[in-house]
């Protein structure tokens, strides 16, 4: 396993944990931090082992934002041609395997861009999540201004855009931007529960599944549809559908390998 300064990359069984850990600096995203988290997600979804993977921070801050000392100086020029933060956001979006955020802490600007970016996200009772950019004179750069809209409607995103105020959990969730609250410490054991629930599903279809739900945030609804029949179709071709009917009618539970 690759030795990393800013990650740590613990995998046990089928599920797999990415703790992003600058404490110094409230786990803030940097060039160093982008390239491990880059690195990590590559590795995870090469290895045919993993199946489900939480990404995580501290108590205090899973992703404060983007390290402004990196970013002072820069240019437009500068920022354009360097783009050493629009990896992560891509990478993580693209990821093919199920990506769960568990939130604790300050979930902000580009750390708030990056949870969107998951399948799920958890977070403790105290989490902020905000995109406060307006405050230093810019807009959200990794999608915030688009996927936020698509979570909490178009007028909710206008006001915590143009304002740079945060939410609290409970308010993200009744705008369906967080999928549960847990009590404060229980973040990661709750993200890592959901984990392993879903590791233990047939895996094609798990990325099968992934892939048709993300698509219709992109699609048309008939494209979207199409797209949707054809992977059911080919997951008749699996030994897990096999496998998983089998089990069905037999009153038993599968034994899925992803095949």
């Amino acid at each position: 396993m690759e030795n990393y300064q800013t990650i740590s990359l613990i995998v046990e069984g089928p599920v797999a944990t990415v703790k992003i850990n600058r404490p110094e600096a409230l786990n803030a995203l940097n060039s160093v931090l982008v390239r491990e988290l880059v690195a990590a997600l590559d590795a995870l979804e090469a290895d045919g082992s993993v199946r489900c993977v939480v990404l995580t921070g501290s108590d205090k801050a899973f992703c404060a934002g983007a390290d402004i000392k990196e970013m002072a100086n820069l240019s437009a020029a500068d920022i354009e041609t360097a783009d050493h933060l629009k990896p992560v956001w891509d990478r993580a979006a693209s990821f093919e395997k199920p990506l769960i955020a568990a939130l604790s802490g300050y979930t902000l600007g580009g750390g708030l861009e990056l949870a969107m970016c998951c399948d799920i996200i958890i977070a403790s009772e105290g989490t902020k999540l905000g995109q406060p950019e307006i405050n230093i004179g810019i807009i959200p750069g990794g999608g915030g201004t688009q996927r936020l809209p698509r979570a909490v409607g178009k007028y909710k995103a206008m006001e915590m855009i143009l304002t740079g105020a945060a939410i609290s959990a409970e308010e993200a969730k009744a705008l369906g931007l967080v999928n549960r609250v847990v009590p404060p410490g229980k973040y990661l054991e709750e993200a890592t529960k959901l984990a392993s629930e879903i590791a233990s599903k047939a895996p094609i279809a798990v990325r099968s599944a992934k892939e048709a739900i993300a698509a219709s945030q992109e699609m048309g609804l008939s494209s979207g549809l199409e797209l949707g029949r054809t992977l059911f179709y080919d997951l008749f071709n699996t030994e897990d559908k096999k496998e998983g009917m089998s089990a069905f009618l037999a009153k038993r539970k599968p034994n899925f390998v992803g095949r």
